[in-house]
């Protein structure tokens, strides 16, 4: 049974399933080989409490002297075999090699990987981010947690050499699976590691950022990832979507509202997105499949891992790693933070993101001194020596760091305050200086691009990208401190601190954490960039502005992401809004900028700048406002971070 695989879209958007894509014939015929020489596959349709069988397929070692522990993945991106722009069903197909790293094949394991209710050989209805309590829930919906009860249940069973200890791992949608699936969880789950799981898809994840809609990533992403007959009719194709330019600004700005954006959609495409554009409030669709609060009575050891660049799931890693260890005292629950993007910790070597050098292979470091260590552990009883509950990356001095806890409880709170003159210091401003704002116009018909070059999707890259384009737009205000005299390392949430006016009745206000380099730094040699739709030639070094954090928060949310408010315009008010931790240190020679601006196209999606419906907005509703952002007495902005002492 075979189909065509959309494999930009998959590998390249998803690109992290447990066992990789590849099949037993082909260039990757020797290594499929080898695991066809040391495991059996098998294929069930294991039936669940309301009697939907759900498609398993599980690879059992050959050398039978031992017991071995299962390590299952469950996803919505199909638990076939990838090879050749083809999906391959059947016992026959083997993937080039089994788990996350060399490591776990060579030690034994029972893998598993099982297509969830309603995607590709799964019987039932699929859900996005199924709610765990659901009083209305369908016929053929399910509860995932009850399903991997129910399935592990089987396992033990009917899967003869097991040692009665199940682990489970995934990446975004399979991360957010294994956080799914592990509450209430079965007591032969003993490990467990939800790596950028979504978690609250409105809350700073996949959907929304301060309440504003991340359009490029969520388009992109829902061209391809549709609903389907179940099980999947074969052969299935699948189509890159046809911008029709390799210029996504341009594609999204000719078209401007997203009415006229979706209409460019088939019927099967807009399916799964409208629900998301069109509940642009946090409402009962975004609180019934928010996963954190129901994060209880887990009994597993907990290891969730996240990448500083994490275009995609950044904030979940933090959120369930937080509710885990608040919920479940007693248990093991750690946190990896790493200087990766979307799932790199996987895929690549780690020493690079773009432009960007970490000096080491940190995703060859996290894979065999951090993940199968804490599965040898809990699943094997291999001794080793007790891994430290937070493992953090700390960027700009590139060196890992080991803490007892996420934030660093010696991280002290601290603001930097924006000045006149563009100025960024650690002091509050002098009275008297300039006019105790500063203003730019905003045109949603010019927006503010998130890149300095044409692309189309979300470049991983952008997260570190160099932003000297952006501080020369009039639209952009640009605020950096003095040359450092010494390190300065921030080590927890950024929080912008505003006072703000506008000429509309809407306004979105994007903060940028940035790290500029010294003019004498040294040039790099062409960046190592971990895929080859954003590798670039090398680009001048010093001066460069790289972006540390950025976010934007819709103005109509400043004070409740449930209930929008219009602002007066020419009212000053304040603005304070969260952006996800960093782990950074901005190293003596360094300055620190900040930089504000309102759009960030087309990776959010446009603001009117005036209060309306934005799904139902017209060309009409698009108007220039004049946005200013406050330094007098009793109004300073600024950004609040949390420093660690002995670096300032």
């Amino acid at each position: 049974m075979t189909h065509r695989l959309h494999s930009l879209a998959l590998s390249l958007m998803l690109g992290f399933a447990l066992i990789p894509a590849h099949a037993a014939d082909g260039p990757a015929a020797s290594t499929a080989a080898s695991v066809r020489e040391q495991y059996t596959k098998y294929e069930y349709r294991i039936p669940m409490r309301d009697g939907t069988r759900l498609f398993t397929a599980v690879y059992v070692p050959k050398d039978a002297s031992q017991r071995y522990p299962f390590l299952m993945e469950r996803t919505p991106y199909s638990a076939g075999v990838h090879a050749d722009d083809e999906l391959h069903y059947g016992v026959d197909f083997y993937p080039t090699r089994l788990g996350p790293s060399p490591e776990f094949q060579r030690s034994g394991y029972i893998f598993v990987q099982q297509d969830v209710r309603g995607r590709y050989m799964s019987e039932g209805k699929w859900q996005e981010m199924t709610p765990h309590v659901n009083p209305r829930r369908a016929k053929g919906e399910g509860n995932e947690s009850e399903d991997m009860h129910d399935t592990v249940e089987w396992l033990l069973k009917n899967v003869p050499n097991n040692n009665g200890k199940v682990g489970i791992l995934g990446i975004s949608y399979p991360g957010f699976y294994t956080s799914a699936s592990i509450i209430d969880s079965h007591p032969a789950i003993k490990a467990a590691s939800p790596q950028a799981p979504v978690t609250d898809l409105f809350m700073n994840d996949d959907s929304y950022h301060g309440g504003a809609f991340m359009l490029a990533a969520n388009f992109d992403f829902y061209a391809a990832f549709v609903e389907a007959q179940n099980p999947t009719p074969l052969p299935k194709s699948w189509t890159n979507f046809d911008y029709g330019t390799p210029d996504g600004y341009q594609f999204f700005l000719s078209h401007l509202t997203l009415s006229n954006i979706t209409d460019t959609m088939t019927a099967a495409q807009r399916a799964l997105l409208m629900p998301t554009i069109a509940n642009s409030t946090y409402n009962d669709f975004w609180k019934t499949r928010a996963i954190a609060p129901h994060l209880k009575n887990i009994k597993a050891a907990v290891l969730t891992v996240g990448g500083w660049y994490d275009a995609e799931d950044l904030q979940g890693p933090l959120t369930t790693y937080h509710a885990i260890k608040r919920n479940n005292p007693g248990i093991y629950s750690g946190l990896v933070m790493g200087p990766w993007s979307h799932g790199g910790w996987r895929r690549y070597d780690g020493q690079s993101l773009g432009s960007v050098q970490f000096g080491a292979k940190t995703g060859e470091y996290f894979r065999k001194n951090i993940e199968f260590p804490f599965f040898e552990q809990h699943l094997k009883g291999v001794s080793s020596s007790k891994l430290a509950e937070v493992h953090a990356f700390e960027t700009g001095s590139n060196v890992w760091r080991e803490y007892p806890a996420w934030p660093p409880k010696q991280a002290q709170a601290r603001t930097l305050y924006l000045g006149a003159n563009g100025t960024l210091a650690w002091q509050q401003p002098a009275a008297g200086g300039g006019d105790g704002y500063d203003e730019y116009v905003a045109d949603p018909r010019k927006p503010v691009p998130y890149t300095g070059y044409p692309a189309i999707g979300v470049p991983k890259e952008y997260m570190v990208g160099d932003q000297r384009f952006a501080a020369s737009r009039t639209d952009v205000l640009t605020y950096r401190s003095e040359p450092l005299e010494e390190d300065v390392t921030l080590s927890g949430p950024v929080k912008p601190r505003l006072f703000v006016s506008t000429t509309g009745t809407d306004a979105d206000w994007v903060v940028k954490l940035i790290d500029v380099y010294p003019d004498d730094y040294p040039s790099a040699d062409k960046p190592d960039s971990p895929r080859s739709d954003v590798a670039k030639p090398a680009i001048p070094m010093a001066g460069y502005q790289q972006l540390v954090r950025g976010d934007p928060l819709r103005g109509k949310f400043r004070n409740s992401f449930e209930k929008p408010e219009p602002f007066t315009p020419g009212k000053v008010e304040p603005v304070n809004f969260s952006m996800a931790d960093v782990n950074h240190t901005f190293r003596r020679g360094h300055r620190i900028m900040v930089q504000i601006q309102s759009s960030w196209f087309p990776l959010v999606d446009l603001n009117p700048q005036t209060f309306v419906d934005i799904p139902k907005a017209k060309p009409e509703d698009f108007k220039k406002a004049t946005q200013r952002v406050y330094h007098a007495p009793s109004m300073f902005s600024g950004i609040e971070v949390q420093v660690m002492p002995g670096t300032r």
